[in-house]
């Protein structure tokens, strides 16, 4: 019998853990859109100054763009992609730049380049009449392009847990935080990472959620370099995207928990749901700021159901 090398050993190891909390198999629900047709077949879009952007994009149907939170790749959407491609829909998940399998290029951390990326991923695969998904700091890349590149290819906008609409406390911004507060987070995190992300995972799961969920989130968070951590966490902390949520015209879902500490309810989704024009809010009671994992179930069922509205 063939001996399996380790590498192999490794990636076996690291997909049976990913069932462990109920991700099944995506290649068991649908065929990757990957190069289909194309002459290069490599999952990778380049972005404009030629950083390579690693891209999820399965089945087939109507896409579904997911954008995730800080230090997230797109493998923590791996369980709604293999229920939503089942569904009929087809499921567009990028690695921001920095992040998974993407490059990790020195520059490119503002939010106006991570939202060139965004366009240049909705362009290079024509994702038209799409409904873009967006995660805690993904929301702020979501309002920035929806404000600003306008809603031809969206035809719905759904935030969960968003951090938007601008984290810093200015005179016309008092629900922000502290500036200095902001500033001696940060110099936590460079410090020490690792602690960081321990002394805060509590209260970003309900008490029922798995050790191996959470030791997935947490090395997850931790593969991310901590200067392009420390970078994008700078260009969202200072983003105020509450222009960008004036004008954005398509149907909006946002979903928030009401025990949510990395983005308190009040501060961020609700005064995000009054600056969007066309939005219906939904609390989540006794949901935390990791809601599409806690609550994948009724995220998932609202999902559907706003898309089919």
């Amino acid at each position: 019998m063939h001996k399996p090398d380790r590498r192999q050993v490794i990636r076996s190891a690291a997909w049976g853990a990913a069932a462990l909390i109920g991700t099944p198999s995506i290649l068991a629900q649908s065929e990757p859109n990957h190069g289909r047709g194309a002459a290069d077949p490599k999952p990778f879009v380049s972005a404009k100054d030629g950083t390579k952007l690693f891209v999820q994009d399965w089945g087939s149907g109507r896409p579904l763009i997911f954008l995730s939170a800080w230090t997230f790749q797109s493998n923590v959407w791996g369980s709604h992609v293999a229920d939503l491609t089942s569904r009929g829909f087809r499921c567009v998940v990028p690695d921001r730049r920095g992040h998974g399998r993407s490059d990790a290029p020195s520059t490119g951390y503002d939010l106006d380049t991570l939202v060139d990326d965004l366009s240049g991923i909705m362009e290079q695969l024509d994702l038209r009449d799409a409904v873009l998904v967006a995660h805690s700091m993904g929301s702020f890349e979501a309002a920035r392009y929806c404000g600003t590149r306008g809603v031809d290819r969206i035809a719905r906008l759904v935030l969960a847990a968003p951090a938007t609409p601008f984290s810093t406390r200015t005179a016309d911004n008092p629900e922000g935080w502290p500036k200095e507060g902001i500033e001696a987070q940060t110099q936590v995190i460079a410090r020490d990472f690792p602690r960081w992300i321990g002394e805060n995972e509590g209260p970003f799961f309900t008490p029922e959620t798995s050790q191996e969920t959470r030791t997935w989130i947490k090395n997850m968070m931790m593969s991310v370099s901590l200067p392009i951590a420390l970078a994008t966490r700078a260009s969202t902390s200072t983003a105020d995207v509450r222009p960008d949520l004036k004008r954005i015209t398509c149907p909006t879902l946002i979903v928030h928990g009401d025990k949510d500490v990395s983005a308190p309810l009040e501060m961020t989704g609700a005064r995000t749901a009054k600056l969007i024009p066309n939005s219906k809010l939904i609390v989540y009671a006794g949901a935390p700021h990791g809601i599409i994992l806690t609550h994948r179930e009724r995220f998932l069922s609202d999902l559907v159901g706003f898309i089919g509205a």
